[in-house]
């Protein structure tokens, strides 16, 4: 698990570097930005439920096959992702307004990612069983942050859905300066909550393989939110300079 944690870890920040120097995972805004045309392209409702329900499963399995034999932790941690997903495909499925599509290769490196991670997660404090509690218990702390992350990711991801309605008469469903909740301050707003609900799952965990993949996770979205940003300011000559990538006033 040691040597998982640091592979993960590694892999993630590197992706992060790559959306930084402009080489993207094809889905969203860059679904087809220097994509190979012979490329296999999918739906994006398609490709994003593909992205996520792997990763639902394992929860929803582990929780399954060990709810009667582990502990809170295990239990907290196995709930909270396949919570998370779920909620995900619940947003694919009703939420999400697309214009665009995804590649196929893009699809199944983020899909194999989401779910190995969460494996590894669930595998980790399976291991953990019988183990004492760490002297400073913060899993219900983690609770906490975990709710805050999941119900702003879901407002925020609502208020880019309501930008892309369709308007009577006609079809307007490209993209917009989103407005509203924390997007006056940070463009990548979602990308913030999505961070706090791991944040959360690694101090639910407080072991090292969840911690390893939040700090990547949050490389990876690092990366992104820069390359959004960027995007923005070269579609929108109005998009306001003060709004910052991810991190208010900071980043």
């Amino acid at each position: 698990m040691s040597t998982m944690s640091v592979i993960t870890l590694i892999a993630l920040a590197n992706l992060g570097f790559s959306e930084l120097r402009g080489k993207h995972l094809h889905y969203s805004k860059f679904w087809n930005v220097g994509s190979d045309s012979k490329a296999v392209k999918l739906s994006s409702r398609t490709g994003m439920l593909i992205l996520y329900t792997p990763a639902f499963v394992a929860g929803a399995v582990s929780l399954w096959l060990c709810f009667d034999t582990h502990d809170l932790r295990f239990l907290l941690v196995s709930s909270a992702l396949a919570f998370h997903f779920f909620k995900r495909d619940i947003e694919v499925l009703f939420v999400h307004k697309y214009s665009g599509g995804m590649v196929l290769d893009s699809t199944i490196l983020i899909s194999l990612t989401y779910f190995f991670c969460s494996v590894n997660m669930i595998y980790n404090q399976h291991l953990l069983q019988g183990v004492p509690d760490p002297e400073i218990d913060l899993k219900f702390i983690g609770v906490a942050l975990f709710l805050v992350g999941i119900v702003g990711s879901f407002y925020h991801h609502c208020i880019l859905s309501n930008l892309r309605k369709e308007k009577s008469g006609g079809s307007d469903k490209g993209y917009k300066i989103p407005k509203g909740g924390l997007f006056g301050a940070v463009v990548c707003a979602h990308y913030f909550f999505e961070i706090l609900t791991f944040i959360g799952i690694s101090l639910m965990a407080q072991s090292l393989y969840p911690i390893c993949f939040a700090i990547g996770d949050t490389c990876y979205l690092i990366g992104r939110s820069y390359a959004t940003r960027k995007w923005y300011l070269s579609k929108f000559p109005n998009f306001p300079k003060h709004v910052k990538a991810l991190i208010p006033f900071v980043f």
